[in-house]
């Protein structure tokens, strides 16, 4: 069924230093004249910069280099002469509308760095870097289903006055271990992740059916479903609850690249572009999300270069450190993808998304990453 139609069911010089200050994002001030209200924080995992912004890489459209099974048909469907008609190819969400409309970080050949300032290079560092926005690399060094015991900027939002009401924050995820990034038990935050059943009281039809798929559909992987199932729980929650704050994180991106088959990541990158296409438009046809809601699109972590190290990720790759980040909403300038600018770091996430809807998210976390600037209203 096709996205669209669930949807709608459900230096040297003064002038070297000039250049260098403009460059450099000034420190963010939480702006009384906001207009987010409503927050959609997306992150799909260890999708590597260089599809983000070049598009399918050619030296893993084969067999050898990519499990490629019918490499033509690959070429066909993601292979355009440029960078830029491949990059849009995979991702016309990203390309044709947040690069319009938002800002993009993170292409490394356009002198726009966002790295992780963890020192682990993989999963439940990442998430916890982004969401609390500092690393904890003594208590979060693997990926470990356990709790965990730094508190997300989620729940600190849960705790300030306008953000603790019923449903007003959840958070959904294909790993497993999403749930517990936030620990429910601590923060009594929604948070359904992996293929476990989400009860809503009343639910829907569709709700319905996404709970059974869960039960019944073959696992690949014993600790994730496919993207659909916590994406589409996701859209029914929100069609539901109304939530000011969602988040989603989907896994596949990094699943078929860790089973180096390139047709099946660059697919799976394609569908999460086309879920982020579908969240937006859904929040635009709900008229208390128009115009007041803001998209966030990141990875947790990046990957290794081509031809053998895009698999993995992990300290012994240090290329996996570098990720990428955007920003879509009614408080963010449209300046599209940033060139030459000052580096941007996953741990500046979450105080940003803080201060999208006013809040100070440094004042309580001072070790926290500050706002990036750029993207707040000014």
């Amino acid at each position: 069924m096709p996205i669209s139609r669930f949807i709608r069911l459900a230096g040297f010089t003064i002038q070297f230093f000039l250049v260098i200050v403009a460059a450099t994002p000034t420190r963010a001030q939480v702006s009384p004249d906001h207009k987010t209200q409503h927050v959609i924080f997306v992150m799909t995992d260890g999708l590597r910069w260089q599809e983000v912004f070049n598009g399918a890489e050619e030296s893993l459209m084969n067999k050898k280099n990519g499990k490629v099974k019918n490499e033509a048909a690959l070429k066909k469907t993601y292979w355009r002469d440029t960078p830029e008609g491949r990059r849009e190819t995979l991702m016309p969400f990203v390309w044709q509308v947040i690069a319009k409309q938002g800002q993009i970080f993170g292409n490394r050949d356009k002198g726009s760095d966002a790295y992780v300032t963890n020192h682990m290079f993989f999963s439940y560092p990442g998430y916890n870097e982004t969401l609390t926005g500092f690393p904890d690399d003594e208590r979060i060094h693997s990926n470990d289903n356990i709790p965990n015991p730094n508190v997300t900027v989620l729940e600190w939002l849960k705790n300030r006055q306008g953000f603790g009401g019923d449903g007003d924050i959840a958070a959904f995820g294909a790993w497993e271990v999403i749930a517990n990034v936030f620990n429910p038990e601590r923060s009594h935050l929604a948070a359904n992740a992996g293929y476990v059943p989400l009860t809503l009281t009343p639910s829907t039809p569709e709700l319905d059916l996404v709970n059974h798929l869960k039960l019944e559909t073959p696992r690949v992987w014993e600790d994730e479903p496919f993207d659909a199932l916590p994406f589409y729980t996701a859209v029914e929650y929100m069609k539901l609850k109304h939530p000011k704050i969602l988040y989603i994180s989907l896994g596949e991106t990094d699943d078929w690249a860790h089973a180096g088959q390139y047709t099946e990541y660059l697919d799976s990158a394609h569908r999460v572009d086309a879920y982020l296409r579908a969240i937006w438009e859904l929040a635009q046809s709900i008229p208390e999300y128009r115009g007041t809601t803001t998209l966030i699109f990141s990875p947790d972590h990046g990957r290794g270069k081509a031809p053998r190290k895009w698999r993995d990720h992990g300290q012994k790759i240090p290329d996996s450190k570098y990720i990428w980040m955007m920003f879509l909403g009614p408080d963010t300038q449209s300046l599209g993808e940033r060139t030459k600018i000052a580096p941007v770091t996953q741990s500046q996430i979450a105080a940003t998304l803080a201060a999208f809807l006013g809040q100070d998210y440094n004042a309580d976390a001072p070790k926290a990453g500050k706002p990036i600037a750029d993207v707040l209203p000014h």
